[in-house]
Parts: C-alpha cells; sequence; structure tokens
C-alpha cells in the first residue's frame, strides 16, 4: 500500500519515527508520499527523505494556512527549489477557509501560480480544500492548458463534488474520515469507481476508527484500507492493488 499523503516529517514524530515507519512497513505500507507546507518545514522534510530514500518520495508547494502577508517569498521558496531538485508533485496547495478564510484572495493567487508551475515542471498537484470546494473549482475551471493530474487530498465533499473533480482528471484522496460515523462519504463512496481513489492518512492529523483523536501514522493506513474494502464489498487485497496502482499511476506517469 502507498500513503499517498503524510507529514512524518513534523515534530509529533521526533521521538519515534523509526517505530513509525517499522509499523507501517508491517502492515504494508512501503512508499510514504510528503506534502510540503512552508519553508519552515523544508529541512526536516528533507533530512527525513535523507534518513530514507527508498521509501519517501518529496512534495513541494505552500500549504494554504501558510499564506501570509510573506506568501510571495514564500512562493518564491518553492519555485526555487521547483527548480534545483526533483518532485513527486506540487503540493499541497489549495484553498482553506475554515482557519484563513480573511486571506482568500492570496490564496487563489498563490492557489493559481502553483498551478502553472505545475503545468510548467509537468508535476501532479495534491489540493488541501477545506470549506471551499466552490472557491477551489473557480480556480481549476479557470486553469488554461492541460489540467494537470492530481488528488483532492482528504475529499470531504459530496456525490457531485467528487464527480466533478473526476471530471477534471483528479483523483479521490480517502483517508481516515471515511471510518467515521458522521464522515458522510461511506454513503455514496461505492458509486465511484476505484479508480478514482487513493489512500492516504494525513499523519499526523485525523486518525481513522479505532484511534480517532488520537496522534495517526502511516501504519493506520490498514485500518482505512479495511474500511474502503467494506465500502467497496471487496477484499482487502483488490483494494491495495487498485490503489497502489492509481498511485503509481498518477506520480510517476
Amino acid at each position: 500500500m502507498i500513503d499517498t499523503h503524510t507529514h512524518l516529517y513534523l515534530p509529533e514524530f521526533a521521538q519515534d519515527i523509526d517505530a513509525v515507519i517499522d509499523r507501517a512497513q508491517a502492515v504494508g505500507v512501503h512508499e510514504f508520499y510528503l506534502p510540503a507546507i512552508d519553508s519552515t518545514t523544508t529541512k526536516a522534510m528533507y533530512a527525513l527523505a535523507e534518513r530514507f530514500p527508498k521509501h519517501m518520495r518529496l512534495m513541494m508547494g505552500l500549504h494554504p494556512t501558510s499564506v501570509q502577508e510573506n506568501f510571495q517569498a514564500e512562493l518564491d521558496h518553492v519555485y526555487k527549489e521547483l527548480s534545483r531538485r526533483s518532485f513527486c508533485a506540487v503540493g499541497e496547495i489549495g484553498i482553506d477557509l475554515y482557519w484563513q478564510r480573511d486571506t482568500l484572495a492570496w490564496q487563489q493567487e498563490a492557489f493559481a501560480q502553483q498551478i502553472k508551475w505545475a503545468q510548467e515542471f509537468n508535476l501532479p498537484i495534491v489540493i488541501h480544500c477545506r470549506e471551499s470546494f466552490d472557491e477551489i473549482f473557480d480556480v481549476l475551471d479557470a486553469v488554461k492548458g492541460p489540467m494537470p493530474k492530481g488528488i483532492f487530498h482528504c475529499f470531504t465533499g459530496t456525490l457531485e463534488q467528487a464527480n466533478h473533480i473526476i471530471g477534471l482528471g483528479l483523483s479521490l484522496g480517502i483517508g481516515g474520515v471515511a471510518t467515521f460515523k458522521n464522515g458522510k462519504i461511506d454513503q455514496f463512496l461505492a458509486q465511484i469507481p476505484m479508480k478514482h481513489i487513493v489512500l492516504e492518512t494525513d499523519s499526523p492529523y485525523l486518525a481513522p476508527v479505532p484511534f480517532r483523536g488520537k496522534r495517526n501514522e502511516s501504519s493506520y493506513l490498514y485500518h482505512i484500507a479495511q474500511r474502503v474494502a467494506g465500502i467497496y464489498d471487496c477484499p482487502l487485497t483488490e483494494v491495495d492493488q487498485v490503489t497502489t496502482a492509481n498511485a503509481h499511476a498518477l506520480f510517476t506517469s
């Protein structure tokens, strides 16, 4: 299995990262895709990749909650890094109106600019969307040229929104929310062909049941995959094979 979205470089894992990686590998998770946040976390992300070069895949981007008055300087950092080394995606990028409603115009500008860079560097995009589906669709629907491949990370929307995303050629990132009683996406996820989804944890956030409220980690991807198998009424091995193939096709082709 592949954890397509995990922040294993954050301080929450500083004391036991080796054990965290061991537990993940013990349940079959061998690839970890690390989304960037901002310039303050770049060094830690690079250091983790140097420790586990066979397993870590790096993204570069400016998280929408880090879009503040200095966002142009942060964008300069993103472009500099994209220009000097290889990444698997531009992310995580997008719009967050839960924490940062007053910075919407800046977030829209940063999001649109980073999509252009994804086009320039021929990379997929990984999108953060919180209380902002309409605003994100406005940006995506205005994209000129080929739409990059990508993932709507931590998808929590409706079936209609899911179909809009799929229509744009993007995939749905399914994580711990699928295991929540009030998560809602479990009510319609089986109507979406599995070829359009990938699995993620968003560690250390959004731990799935039965760990909800605790620190999330990549080994818990197993519980997410189990829930997805139940939703689709199929073997866990099928979920593993299909979502792994989906992730490889998205990030490597």
